[in-house]
């Protein structure tokens, strides 16, 4: 598909300009097109078929006009699935939220004989590897942190001045060249657990984080008379995920006499656990043993036309190469949660999908919130008009293999392939989420621009187009804009992805959230209910 020479069509142009170079439809079945350039009012576009139409308004990138007359009742398609219900929209008129309702069929059908095939994998031989760092449980890490961690907010003051500190006066990449930094997950959970917050979440979080193949040494670090204090954690610890096989020193704030105490003795701690991580080499191992999370966030009408499906392909050939790919933001399955659930690899699972969806409807209701107010003004500006819309894109992400089984936030998943986590679709909580649960590596797609990184993975940003990934060039990795310009395909994409997430993965390149020391961290567990 070639741009045409013109940036915007306009009545102006003597000749019909091709559907095709303005805008995309997304399926055969669709009625609607997407704009991926501008449309002004009154420009007639030639359809495939050799029939014209008049755009009767000026359509914005990301947003969709109709392609023929959508009566009243009828619905409204796209991705070949139904995106709303008109409320009378004439051929060429711009879809807007007064035209166009967000009902939508509810689809809860599951086929009790459901199986569905396991991917086709690669020959051994044929899959790639990348230099990771391999841990005595047998997992693969991208990174090699030092991680303070705080069992409290009570803590979370010293543990960031321990890491800020030695990051300044102690590491130093040129005599710990295996060492990736020093870092800590302060955060505002624990202490008397009164806050309605579920603990064994923020449990499972820290304990994940502290066990986690990017980590090769760790601080633990209490007040000393929280609920929630060192041996609580070191409880949980081997209950969950068993005795650290790394480094671990542990320091009681109250124990060693305060603040000042507590921080020289990090410093201590950090000072000689710097060379017995630097001991740890990178080897080369299959992408098998990657595990990817798929995010999205700031995302526009554009994310699931070329950043979302090209990300989507490059988890189909990770999990054909046998690794993992864990996806979540499940206010965002919702509309498209069939879809996911008819990939299901049987029955059980896809009511598990469905089951999921239902949990976070209740979970939203218990605070007052409806699930499918979930997009923002931005994603409202950017042409993702309603939750239906949004989550079909999104769920672009998780490529097209089948769906191996759901997991609870934060917690590790029961096998490989592609798993659905439970969490929201906050950036700050979801991503940390999706680490604890074993992420070793992101990629977050947007379409107006974010910033966000992790305290212990990279985070490889991938824009939807190209204009926002020039305008955030020092914050974006890479752009899926070819696409829509069709200068590559969705495949080559893909494959593009891939390989900058192999020499991300083996530390031959930082991810720009990294360069920028984005290391975020927040805890989803505001509410004392049981997943």
């Amino acid at each position: 598909m070639q741009q045409s020479a013109s940036s915007t069509v306009s009545p102006a142009m003597t000749t019909a300009a091709r559907v095709g170079d303005y805008a995309i439809i997304v399926n055969p079945q669709d009625n609607v097109a997407v704009v991926k350039r501008e449309v002004v009012a009154g420009a007639t576009l030639q359809l495939a078929d050799g029939t014209t139409l008049t755009v009767t308004g000026t359509v914005r990138p990301g947003h969709r006009f109709a392609t023929q007359a959508i009566p009243e009742g009828a619905l409204v398609r796209q991705y070949g699935q139904p995106i709303g219900t008109s409320r009378g929209i004439a051929a060429g008129e711009p879809v807007t939220q007064q035209n166009m309702s967000n009902d939508v069929p509810v689809v809860r059908d599951v086929p009790e004989d459901l199986h569905t095939p396991a991917p086709e994998y690669f020959p051994a031989s044929e899959i790639a590897t990348f230099q990771g760092f391999r841990r005595a449980d047998g997992r693969v890490g991208t990174r090699n942190f030092l991680l303070i961690v705080p069992t409290s907010m009570c803590a979370s003051h010293e543990a960031q001045q321990i890491a800020m500190m030695a990051e300044f006066e102690l590491y130093n990449r040129a005599l710990f060249p295996n060492v990736d930094g020093v870092v800590a997950i302060p955060h505002n959970k624990g202490c008397g657990c009164q806050d309605g917050s579920n603990i064994q979440i923020m449990l499972r979080t820290l304990a994940n984080y502290a066990a986690h193949p990017n980590v090769g040494g760790v601080v633990l670090m209490d007040l000393g008379c929280e609920k929630t204090n060192l041996p609580v954690v070191e409880r949980y610890l081997m209950q969950s995920t068993g005795k650290l096989t790394r480094p671990v020193v542990k320091i009681g704030i109250q124990d060693v006499g305060g603040t000042t105490n507590a921080v020289r003795l990090g410093m201590q701690a950090v000072k000689e656990m710097l060379p017995q991580l630097n001991h740890c080499q990178r080897e080369a191992v299959p992408l098998s043993e990657l595990v990817l999370g798929v995010k999205c966030g700031g995302s526009d009408g554009l994310s699931g036309l070329s950043a979302n499906p090209s990300l989507g392909y490059a988890s189909d050939l990770l999990v054909r190469s046998g690794g993992t790919v864990l996806i979540t933001e499940v206010p965002e399955f919702c509309g498209a949660e069939h879809i996911l659930a008819h990939r299901a690899k049987d029955a059980a699972t896809a009511r598990d999908v469905y089951a999921m969806v239902d949990w976070y409807k209740e979970y939203a209701a218990s605070a007052g919130a409806v699930l499918n107010e979930n997009p923002s003004p931005g994603n409202v500006a950017g042409g993702l008009l309603n939750i239906t819309i949004k989550s079909l894109g999104a769920i672009a992400k998780a490529g097209s293999t089948r769906v191996e089984g759901v997991t609870e936030y934060a917690a590790p998943p029961q096998g490989r392939g592609l798993q659905l986590m439970q969490g929201p679709g906050y950036d700050q909580e979801s991503t940390p989420g999706l680490v604890a649960a074993g992420a070793t590596v992101v990629v977050f797609t947007t379409g107006r621009g974010t910033t966000i990184g992790n305290a212990i993975a990279p985070v490889i940003k991938l824009a939807s187009n190209d204009a926002i990934f020039q305008h955030m060039a020092s914050d974006i990795d890479l752009s899926a804009g070819s696409v829509i310009t069709g200068a590559e395909s969705i495949e080559q994409v893909g494959e593009r992805v891939l390989e900058h997430l192999r020499r991300v993965a083996s530390g031959d390149v930082q991810a720009k959230a990294e360069v920028h020391k984005h290391r975020e961290f927040q805890i989803w567990a505001e509410r004392a209910i049981a997943l």
